[in-house]
C-alpha cells in the first residue's frame, strides 16, 4: 500500500508519517523474574507543527480470554529527526528518540528511519537512585501490512541485550 504525503506535516517528520495515528493490538513481554506474558499495547503519535512527534505507549498483562489484568509499562516522549545527518547523500534520514519512563530511566535512542523501517540503539541512559538496572536498548520499528511491527531488546548491568517486548499493531486511528 503506498504511502500518501500529508501536506500538513512539516518536511522533517515526512520520513517518519507512516508513524502518526493511533495504535493498538497484542504482543508478548519476557523478563528475567517473571518469565513470558501476553500483554496488550495502545500507542499513540501525534505530528506537532513544531517538527517533532509525541509518544505515548501503555502496555498491560492479558489474561488467557485476552482481557486487561495488570498495567506493566508506561513511556512517553519525541521522535525527531536530526538536525545533523550523518550519511548525507544516502538513503534514510536520522532519528532521534527520547523517552521517560515512570520507573526513574530517562534514555536517549538513535538511528535511522528508511522507508517504514526504524532501527534505534541507545545513545544515552539516565537513571534514578531507585530506578530498574536497565543500560541500553534497540528497538527496530516497521510497517508491514499496514500493521505496526515493533520489537525491543534490553540490557542491564549483568546482563547483554536480549528480548523484552514484541508487539503486533493494527491502527484504529
Amino acid at each position: 500500500m503506498p504511502l500518501e504525503i500529508d501536506g500538513t506535516l512539516p518536511a522533517s517528520l515526512v520520513p517518519l508519517q507512516w508513524l502518526v495515528g493511533r495504535w493498538a493490538g497484542a504482543g508478548v513481554m519476557a523478563s528475567p523474574e517473571t518469565g513470558e506474558a501476553q500483554v496488550g499495547q495502545e500507542v499513540d503519535v501525534v505530528a506537532d507543527e513544531r517538527g517533532f512527534l509525541s509518544w505515548t505507549s501503555r502496555v498491560w498483562r492479558l489474561d488467557e480470554e485476552g482481557r486487561r489484568t495488570d498495567p506493566l509499562d508506561t513511556e512517553t516522549g519525541y521522535w525527531r529527526t536530526s538536525a545533523e545527518q550523518s550519511s548525507p547523500g544516502t538513503p534514510g534520514v536520522d532519528v532521534e528518540l527520547l523517552l521517560a519512563h515512570p520507573t526513574g530511566v530517562v534514555e536517549v535512542l538513535v538511528g535511522r528511519v528508511l522507508g517504514t523501517r526504524v532501527e534505534m540503539v541507545t545513545d544515552a541512559v539516565v537513571r534514578t537512585a531507585g530506578a530498574s538496572d536497565y543500560t541500553a536498548a534497540k528497538r527496530t520499528f516497521g510497517q508491514v501490512e499496514g500493521d505496526l511491527l515493533w520489537v525491543l531488546d534490553v540490557a542491564g548491568s549483568t546482563e547483554p541485550l536480549h528480548p523484552r517486548l514484541s508487539a503486533r499493531l493494527r491502527r484504529v486511528a
